[in-house]
């Protein structure tokens, strides 16, 4: 699709794909486990939505109100996990950063781990719900702010 755009130096063609036509976003309306990541500090958020058969995720998709670094990340990352089981999911994050290549910032990783992290929080939502607790979605908070220094230049 892209075979005659140059590409800034440093990015992979399939970053670009995912910017213009991100894959795998909005409400996955039957997901049994749902993850939330939020950035109390800049207001953004993650929104996961797993449909699980045991340890396989059958369907997944994402919502943000994040930046276009995090819609990047999640269309990749979102493709990645389709049709895997969870193990692979959380070895998949090392994949991602690879094809996000060596100019990723602070600001960008950050970005990612808010994805990453939607990942964590709706597989502890699904465990919770398989030991019988209630909970819509399982909420975790960043450790870092994406409103980095350079985000402020």
């Amino acid at each position: 699709m892209f075979e005659n755009v140059e590409v800034p130096q440093g990015m992979n063609k399939e970053v670009l794909e995912h910017l213009m036509y991100p894959h795998n976003y909005g409400k996955l309306d039957d997901a049994n486990a749902t993850g939330v990541a939020v950035d109390e500090q800049s207001g953004e958020y993650v929104i996961l939505y797993l449909m699980l058969d045991g340890e396989t995720i059958t369907d997944v998709r994402f919502a943000t109100n994040g930046c276009q670094d995090t819609v990047v990340v999640g269309s990749m990352f979102t493709d990645m996990i389709k049709e895997r089981d969870a193990a692979y999911a959380q070895k998949a994050i090392e994949k991602v950063y690879e094809k996000l290549g060596s100019t990723i910032t602070d600001k960008q990783r950050i970005c990612a781990d808010m994805v990453f992290t939607s990942l964590v929080a709706a597989l502890k939502n699904y465990e919770n719900l398989q030991n019988g607790k209630t909970e819509e979605a399982h909420i975790l908070k960043m450790k870092e702010s994406c409103e980095t220094e350079e985000s402020h230049e």
